[in-house]
This record gives structure tokens, C-alpha cells and sequence, in this order.
């Protein structure tokens, strides 16, 4: 910890003279780039800034072969068969079926669960029911806008508790509720103490007290492994420049699993990632653009997501829409950025799913998609003591759609538009 303390503490130095430059050289500064309050870092980060966990970047094995080839995952593997054991999660008994003859099976014995297991269909729903009672029962509450955030108390005593199925984090400003809770939930499901945050779902983390720093370097170079796309030489455009990509052009697609396979994982990545956003969204048949993609995230896989402690937690909402964009089904394309302070905490690029019959048609649709996600962020936000009586404000650059949107009648134009659409009307009316 010593050491990752003195690389952050230089971090936040390097920061700071960031802030002082000014913004003629700024702009230069190896490679960094501002996105209206988001800042993405590229190569001033070094590999030791980038990746404090020692070990971070070796590669996982994906079948039973190779792991059991390493003695510490064979050591993993006796472990969780051990707590297994320990749980009672089976009984050891004849089977009750008369095998099929097109099955051979030599074992005169079987595993009859006694309790759910991982894989199993109703596993999930039989975990969170176990898993919720334990923090309910210190007088947790769990949140009615996201099911896996659980609070306790508010203001300074506000207690945090962010669980991912079986996967916690845990912050507060009360260190002997930390121990205390800590130690109860180690009686309940006998966890492991990973120590400060710095890794959690494939996100990497660096902070100090007034930064926090999210990338996903390790994700990314295991991903450009995986498609042989590492010898390739890297870009600077997520897609490329003035090319409209068509729907039954080319040749099929020789093995379309790998594309599946890849958009799933650039897909996971891009919520860490906004500027590819709208590349991936636009990659539903294109595999040549994908691999484009590649490229272009080799070259940026040093990039960051910078946060810092700002006094300013009041939300706003940027929205566009580009109308008839898709060549094949002349469909719009929208997107949205929602910012707390200076800082974006969300982002989605999507096509829609009917086709819009004016820019402002489109506009109107996506500005009603965004205040859907700015409504539960700010009651997400009442979840941590965070509130304001103050409206969100929503920036749009077509005045026919804050027109129809401030206006409660129905145009002539308008009223075939879908009912959820008028969302943004009666939120506009509340004020």
C-alpha cells in the first residue's frame, strides 16, 4: 500500500499542475483530452500508476483444463469444494432414476442438493433473499431504486453497503461501524477482507482523498488477446470517419459467434468507456467496424474516468438525437449525457425502434428517454442523502421540441408519438 499511496500522491501533483496550465498547452499535454468536464487520461499515466495490483494483468484460464494445470487455481478448486461441504449443500445418495441406456455411468451414487446452487434457475433469487436478510437485520434498509445498495443512517453516519452477487463493497465515515459490520457479515457468510478498493467487476480503481480514477486497462488488453487485434496498429477514431456502414453488403460472416462474442464484451466495457458509446451501439452486423474499434481501443487503453470530490452534486442533462442516421431503416440514433457537478456519471447512445418523421420528432422522444434516467438517478441520489428542490436542468438544441415538450396540447404533427414519450411533459408540469 506504501507504494500505490506515493504513485497516487504524485497523481493528484500531476493534477493539480493540469489545472494550472494553461489551457493553450493543456490541450497538447500528452494526449489529454476534456469531454465537457470529463477528463480522460492517456500516457501520462505510467504502467505503475495504471496498474497497482501486482499480478493484475495475468491472464484467466476459461476451461477446467488449464486451470487445473496451475497449482493455485487447483488450490481455489479444493477450497470452494471445501465450503460446499461445509454448507451441507448436498447428501450423497443412490439415484432415484434408472439411468438411459444412451447414457453410460459407472458412479452408483449421486449429489441430491439440499440447498440452491450456483447455475441453478432460481439460485439468484434464493441468494438476495439470504443475502438481504443479514444487513436488514442491523436496520439496513435496501434501496427501492436499486436492489443491490442497502443504507444505513444519513448525513455524516450514512453507512454504504454495495453488493454484487456475492461481491461487497463497503464505505462510510464511521470506522468502528466498518469492523463491526465487517465482522458480522464474516459470521454470517464467512467472507474475505480484500482490503481497500482497487479492483471490483473488472473495473480498476486509483484514488486519494480528493480523486477517484476508473479504467479498465486489463479488460481491454485481454479483449485485443482475444481477437488477435494486438499486432494491429492503433487509430484514433472509435469508427471510421465519413463511412455508412449497410446491412447485406460484404460476404456472411464465416464464424458470426466471435462478433457476438466481441460486441458483448465491448459492450461491458463501455460503462467505463463513453467515448465509444455510439460505436458500439452502431455495431449490430458490422465486423469489420468492430475490429476497427479494436484498434482504436489499443491505442486508448490507457484511458481513465476522472472523478474528484466537488461540492457541487446538482445534475444536469445533455441530449441529441441524429434523425434518420441508419441507412437500412432510416431510424434515429439518440443519446444522452447526465453530469453531477462537472463530472458525467451516465451515458447511452441507442437506435430507436420506430422511425421518427422530423428532427424534432426525434429530439422529442429522446428527451423524454433521458429525464426516465435523470428521474431515477436523482431518487438514487435521496438514497444517499443527496437531495435538491432545485429542477434538473435539460439542454436540447431544437426549439421545435422544447416547444411540443412545454406545450400540453396535442399538435397535429405529434399525436401519433407513443404515450411514454410524453413523460418529459408531465415532469415539465411538476416542475
Amino acid at each position: 500500500m506504501a507504494g500505490m499511496r506515493t504513485s497516487i500522491t504524485d497523481l493528484g501533483t500531476r493534477v493539480d499542475s493540469l489545472d494550472r496550465m494553461p489551457s493553450s498547452r493543456r490541450r497538447s499535454w500528452h494526449g489529454c483530452v476534456h469531454l465537457a468536464g470529463l477528463v480522460i487520461w492517456t500516457s501520462a499515466l505510467s504502467p505503475t500508476r495504471i496498474d497497482p495490483i501486482k499480478g493484475l494483468h495475468i491472464p484467466e484460464p476459461y476451461t477446467y483444463s488449464p486451470a487445473a494445470a496451475v497449482p493455485e487455481w487447483q488450490d481455489a478448486m479444493r477450497k470452494e469444494f471445501e465450503a460446499l461441504k461445509a454448507n451441507r449443500t448436498w447428501d450423497i445418495v443412490p439415484p432415484s432414476l434408472a439411468v438411459p441406456r444412451s447414457c453410460s455411468s459407472s458412479a452408483p451414487l449421486v449429489c441430491k442438493l439440499l440447498k440452491s446452487l450456483c447455475g441453478l434457475r432460481q439460485a439468484s433469487r434464493q441468494w438476495y433473499a439470504k443475502l438481504s436478510q443479514a444487513p436488514c437485520s442491523r436496520g439496513y434498509s435496501h434501496s427501492l431504486n436499486d436492489y443491490s445498495l442497502f443504507t444505513r443512517g444519513s448525513g455524516s453516519s450514512l453507512v454504504i453497503l454495495v453488493v454484487y452477487v456475492d461481491d461487497m463493497i463497503l464505505t462510510m465515515t464511521d470506522l468502528p461501524e466498518i469492523s463491526s459490520l465487517k465482522a458480522f457479515l464474516h459470521e454470517q457468510f464467512k467472507i474475505k477482507d480484500l482490503g481497500s478498493l482497487n479492483y471490483f467487476l473488472g473495473i480498476e480503481v486509483l484514488y486519494s482523498d480528493s480523486r477517484v480514477l476508473l479504467h479498465q486497462k486489463k479488460f481491454v488488453h485481454e479483449l485485443l488477446d482475444s481477437f488477435a487485434s494486438s499486432a494491429s496498429s492503433a487509430v484514433i477514431y472509435p469508427l471510421a470517419l465519413n463511412e455508412k456502414l449497410k446491412a447485406y453488403v460484404g460476404d456472411p460472416l464465416p464464424k458470426p459467434e466471435e462478433y457476438r462474442c466481441l460486441v458483448g464484451k465491448l459492450n461491458f466495457l463501455i460503462y467505463i468507456r463513453p467515448d465509444i458509446s455510439f460505436a458500439v451501439q452502431h455495431l449490430s452486423q458490422f465486423l469489420q467496424a468492430a475490429l476497427h474499434l479494436t484498434r482504436y481501443l489499443k491505442g486508448t487503453s490507457d484511458f481513465v474516468l476522472f472523478f474528484s470530490n466537488s461540492s457541487d452534486l446538482s445534475l444536469k442533462v445533455y441530449w441529441d438525437s441524429d434523425w434518420t442516421s441508419c441507412v437500412d431503416s432510416r431510424r434515429s440514433v439518440a443519446g444522452f449525457c447526465v453530469f453531477l457537478g462537472d463530472y458525467l456519471v451516465s451515458w447511452k447512445s441507442k437506435k430507436r425502434h420506430v422511425v421518427s418523421l422530423s428532427s424534432a420528432e426525434a429530439e422529442y422522444m429522446a428527451m423524454s428517454k433521458a429525464a426516465t434516467k435523470v428521474t431515477w438517478l436523482s431518487r438514487l441520489m435521496a438514497d444517499f442523502g443527496i437531495s435538491s428542490s432545485s429542477p434538473i436542468p435539460l439542454y436540447c438544441d431544437n426549439e421545435e421540441a422544447l416547444h411540443i415538450a412545454r406545450n400540453p396540447f396535442f399538435h397535429e404533427g405529434t399525436k401519433h408519438v407513443e404515450l411514454d414519450c410524453h413523460f418529459i411533459r408531465g415532469k415539465i408540469g411538476d416542475g
